[in-house]
């Protein structure tokens, strides 16, 4: 595509020279004829010489230009297609930390590759279908120009150099302004969405004044940027079209001058200036071209800045066998990207086949005992072993396979329920996305919705998409599991529902709970309590309790909380 577009570039600036030679010719002949007795007559192979080869010139115009045009935006397309796709895997193979940090919020990250993408992509296009004809054009015709007379075409590169210049220094004065534009837009794109996410909560806390005050200061900022710009290059544009008409002028007065002085024809004077009007045709468009360019460099370092992460590339072993699930944590140590230690020096044996318990307060750092055993992040200092093997050395997807997870709040994508709970397992049958939303005790009420399996996922309630999540595990079926928090958002009769569904799964599997739910704790093999990023007690229920330590006050204030003496008591009444 590129080498066609390149041949057909070069046919097209050729052809662009035939008007300028054929004006010349003509006003040359009709002066000679103008002299003869009978010029009409004498005159009509002329007329016939210029219309054959004008018309032919069009007719290959039409064929060139569809060429060009069309070969550009094919490799515009393309090129589209490839930034995208690029942007896409190579964010997928980012840990979860770069998604954390608070430059890589998804309205920039979405900002930087769409304005990114755009940019290049347009830039491609400009090159193929605008820039790169224009430019061999104005090439051809100053050839042309200095095989007609040297001294115009030294006149006519004299000028080129000099826009050049002013063109430069317009380009530098504004570098500055749009890396700022940049910044802004990011900032808006990102205030956006964070204001559409969080509308339930401005409008309980009725600040609607205050955030719409905010977004008014960042559109307020990102318009006077836009106006610097807008007043900037009107400026330099008025100063490039001086020196542009000021080029016109030097050539027709040294054409004059040279015909005068008999040393060229009086079509020349025509010639040259149409040269010069193609030579100078790519100057004219260089504000635009320098737009372009300077835009697609400002907005491809953001693009790229997100390609080049290297250094965010999750780590990956290349061991694939199946686990067991046996887990130890020697001496692990933990900081979040920019945050304080979340884990202290601790020491944990998660035995195989057996139901552990992670018990603490808020912050006390469960969640990110589970997230380093599932390879979301690595242990700042100490080590984790899988099955006698470093957890480091696992394949990630390998490990994954393995592994299910069920969060706090877990993501719903947009589509179907069937989709949604089949995310558990892409090649499941009908029949067993059925069997797990049954096990789910999500199956009834999917039944009752108008579209029932088919129905979009994203609009059921909190619970019922927590149901979803409960249904994706049973469909992966997976040796370990890992469960945060997995019936918060459910009801109490669900809760027990899905307790027995849980108890179920968990025989002969490799499971680790986090739950203020006293019901999903009490059962366990083994209870670690965590406080401040270490793991002061392990035990069992019993032992916990008889040892009046940290699991004690959780387990009393727990009891308290639920009003458990008044619940056992109405209990006994019934």
């Amino acid at each position: 595509m590129i080498w066609g577009t390149l041949v057909l570039t070069f046919l097209g600036a050729l052809a662009a020279q035939v008007n300028p030679l054929v004006l010349k010719y003509t006003v040359d002949e009709v002066e000679k004829l103008i002299r003869l007795p009978d010029p009409m007559n004498q005159g009509i192979h002329v007329l016939v010489v210029i219309s054959v080869i004008l018309l032919v010139k069009e007719l290959a115009n039409i064929f060139i230009n569809f060429g060009q045009k069309f070969y550009g935006e094919k490799i515009r397309i393309n090129t589209s297609s490839v930034l995208a796709q690029k942007a896409i895997d190579q964010i997928l193979t980012y840990q979860v930390s770069y998604f954390t940090d608070e430059n890589h919020q998804s309205g920039k990250l979405q900002t930087r590759i769409d304005r990114g993408i755009e940019s290049l992509t347009r830039l491609v296009q400009n090159f193929f279908i605008d820039i790169l004809p224009l430019f061999a054009n104005a090439a051809i015709a100053l050839v042309v120009m200095y095989m007609q007379n040297v001294y115009v075409g030294i006149v006519s590169t004299v000028v080129v150099p000099v826009y050049f210049y002013v063109s430069s220094l317009q380009a530098k004065k504004l570098s500055g302004v749009r890396r700022n534009l940049r910044n802004q837009r990011e900032k808006k794109t990102s205030g956006l969405l964070n204001l559409i996410n969080s509308i339930m909560v401005i409008k309980s806390f009725v600040r609607e004044k205050f955030e719409g005050t905010k977004q008014y200061n960042l559109q307020m900022d990102l318009m006077e940027s836009q106006l610097y710009t807008r007043r900037t290059n009107f400026i330099y544009d008025g100063l490039k079209t001086f020196i542009e008409q000021f080029g016109v002028v030097l050539v027709i007065i040294l054409t004059v001058y040279l015909v005068l002085d008999q040393q060229m024809t009086i079509g020349a004077i025509m010639l040259h200036i149409m040269l010069f009007a193609n030579v100078s045709a790519p100057i004219r468009q260089l504000h635009r071209i320098y737009d372009d360019m300077n835009d697609a460099i400002i907005y491809a370092e953001g693009y790229f800045d997100i390609l080049n992460a290297k250094e965010q590339v999750e780590p990956s072993g290349a061991i694939t066998k199946e686990i067991e699930g046996t887990f130890q944590l020697s001496d692990v140590s933990f900081s979040y990207p920019g945050g304080s230690p979340a884990l202290d020096n601790v020491n944990m044996r998660i035995e195989q086949g057996k139901t552990t318990a992670l018990v603490g307060l808020s912050g006390a750092g469960k969640s990110t005992i589970v997230n380093l055993l599932s390879k979301f992040y690595v242990p700042t200092e100490g080590s984790i072993t899988l099955d006698g093997i470093n957890l480091q050395d696992y394949e990630n997807q390998a490990l994954r396979k393995d592994i299910g997870l069920v969060l706090q709040k877990n993501h719903i994508f947009q589509g179907s329920i069937e989709d949604n709970i089949r995310y558990g397992d892409m090649n499941a049958t009908f029949e067993s996305v059925v069997d797990a939303a049954k096990k789910a005790y999500l199956h009834d009420q999917i039944e009752a919705l108008p579209l029932q399996y088919k129905h979009d996922a994203t609009q059921l309630s909190g619970g019922q998409q927590q149901r979803i999540a409960i249904a994706r595990l049973f469909l992966k079926d997976p040796p370990v599991i890992f469960l945060d928090e997995p019936t918060a958002s459910l009801d109490a009769i669900a809760t027990e529902q899905i307790k027995n569904s849980l108890d179920a799964i968990k025989r002969g599997r490799t499971v680790v709970i986090i739950s203020h739910s006293l019901s999903q704790i009490l059962d366990a093999d083994i209870i670690f309590v965590m406080e401040k990023g270490k793991m002061v007690e392990k035990g069992t229920h019993d032992e916990l309790i008889a040892r009046d330590g940290t699991y004690k006050k959780i387990f009393d204030a727990s009891a308290r909380s639920l009003n458990l003496e008044k619940l056992v008591s109405t209990y006994k009444e019934i």
